[in-house]
């Protein structure tokens, strides 16, 4: 029989419609050899205020993620939230997997939407992985950045040095890419200071159909990417101000790992740790999230003579 109702696919409209109501709309910039990005972008780009980018993690799309802040953002900023390559309607028929292209690949959307000048860069778990790559490669272009729940500094021993709850990539990419109600279960235990119980796998199920299906094996490869060969000593020290912002109990990407990037990062970086919340801190702590995210990117502002009241 065929399904009549996805609650899931409904869930999507109305994102979408909260989208459109926060003066943004969808955007597809051909970058050329097979690559699009689809973007949430304001209609109307105004010079007067700053640029902010929104990049999401592994999972739904990025109006999941970001559905609870584009409005209130929005108020200050000229909003900008892509859907990352493999998610949404952002696709490449390129080979490369790596960070530094999806963030090359934003870069270039922002470019062809007609963002011009700085702008700040905010990133969840995945999408942290893309924004550190953004402010590295293009430091004339990002003025602050938000590395928020994302193992940027993680090393590949670390996994067999039992860092992690999981003992392989393919273990973890079984979980971060759920593909029954059990291993979804699984993934909202990992993410979740207090997962939701009961939730009944015709839900679970509908999820896993709309968002967790299309380009499975191209996820499969961005994870692998991160984790490959990866060594501290490798990686660039941004000069960016960095806000780094973590859940408490963190079981995808430990609390170590911030202590760790904070050291690597120096006097640039701040640190935020938020109790009693786990890796998914932009649902389990809304409103402390944003609390953040305006203490830090409103500062620059405040000299140009304009007003700190935010709310």
């Amino acid at each position: 029989m065929a399904k009549c109702f996805s609650f899931t696919s409904s869930r999507d409209k109305c994102y979408r419609w909260s989208f459109s109501s926060a003066g943004l709309r969808s955007l597809t910039a051909n970058l050329g050899d097979g690559t699009f990005v689809h973007s949430w972008g304001p209609k109307a780009h105004k010079p007067d205020k700053p640029t902010l980018l929104l990049l999401h993690g592994i999972g739904a799309n990025a109006m999941w993620q970001w559905g609870d802040f584009v409005s209130p953002l929005s108020a200050k900023f000229n909003v900008y939230v892509p859907d990352l390559l493999f998610f949404g309607d952002s696709y490449t028929s390129r080979p490369e997997r790596g960070e530094g292209f999806q963030a090359e690949c934003v870069y270039r959307a922002m470019e062809a939407a007609g963002v011009r000048g700085r702008m700040s860069v905010v990133g969840l778990s995945y999408g942290g992985f893309v924004a550190y790559s953004m402010a590295a490669r293009f430091p004339e272009a990002v003025e602050r950045v938000v590395i928020g729940c994302a193992g940027v500094c993680l090393e590949e021993r670390d996994m067999a040095e039992g860092m992690f709850k999981v003992r392989s990539v393919d273990e973890a990419i079984g979980i971060l890419l759920a593909q029954t109600p059990e291993k979804l279960r699984e993934l909202m235990r990992l993410s979740f200071y207090k997962p939701a119980k009961n939730v009944p796998s015709c839900f679970l199920a509908d999820f896993i159909d709309v968002m967790c299906t299309e380009n499975l094996q191209e996820r499969k490869e961005l994870i692998y990417a991160l984790h490959k060969d990866r060594k501290l000593s490798d990686l660039p020290k941004i000069t960016q101000p960095a806000l780094i912002i973590w859940g408490e109990h963190d079981r995808v990407f430990p609390v170590e790992l911030a202590h760790r990037l904070v050291r690597h990062l120096g006097n640039n970086a701040e640190l935020v740790i938020l109790k009693k919340a786990g890796h998914a801190i932009n649902m389990e702590k809304t409103k402390e999230l944003y609390k953040h995210l305006k203490s830090f990117l409103i500062p620059k502002l405040e000299s140009n003579g304009k007003s700190n009241k935010v709310d």
